[in-house]
């Protein structure tokens, strides 16, 4: 039989896995022609541990051993990056979620999946985005069911590709 994979919140101890998590991630979207989205230093283990501390980082472990398969800041809204919106406007203005941070180790996997199915068992709203290069997580969205809704811009200023889905 084969084990069942867990989600749990990410502790301090977890961040060294969780940076090889993301170089890795990084790796991957580099060979998909993603070269621009998650420079050299993000996410920083910084940037991870104030995801920890504030309680949204949550990982997938595999069932087996807690191998750390996946992981993802799930994050209640608002999110300031998300108060505007061009070329299109988001679903509703409900309250949602937002999902930031998504790294799985082997993709095809279903874990990115996983990680979905277990946001929307705790709420009808999330919002994400991604940079327009990543075609992996452009097809991961779209086919969960998330609608494209526009462009948002990052504090720094650089576009992404904002996704709403809301399940009933």
């Amino acid at each position: 039989m084969k084990p069942t994979p867990f989600i749990r919140k990410a502790t301090y101890e977890d961040i060294p896995v969780l940076m090889r998590l993301f170089e890795h991630a990084k790796a991957i979207m580099r060979a998909s022609g993603n070269l621009h989205q998650w420079g050299v230093e993000y996410p920083s283990a910084e940037v991870v541990r104030l995801d920890i501390e504030q309680g949204v980082c949550y990982v997938v472990t595999d069932g087996t051993d807690g191998e750390i398969e996946a992981t993802m800041a799930f994050i209640p809204g608002p999110d300031t990056t998300y108060s505007y919106i061009e070329d299109g406007a988001w679903l509703n203005n409900e309250p949602y979620h937002v999902i930031h941070r998504i790294a799985v180790a082997k993709p095809g996997k279903g874990y990115a999946r996983l990680l979905l199915d277990w946001a929307f068992e705790r709420t009808k709203t999330v919002r994400i985005d991604t940079h327009r290069d990543n075609v992996i997580m452009h097809h991961i969205l779209q086919k969960y069911g998330f609608q494209h809704c526009g462009v948002i811009y990052l504090a720094n200023g650089d576009a992404r590709d904002a996704y709403q889905m809301i399940k009933a």
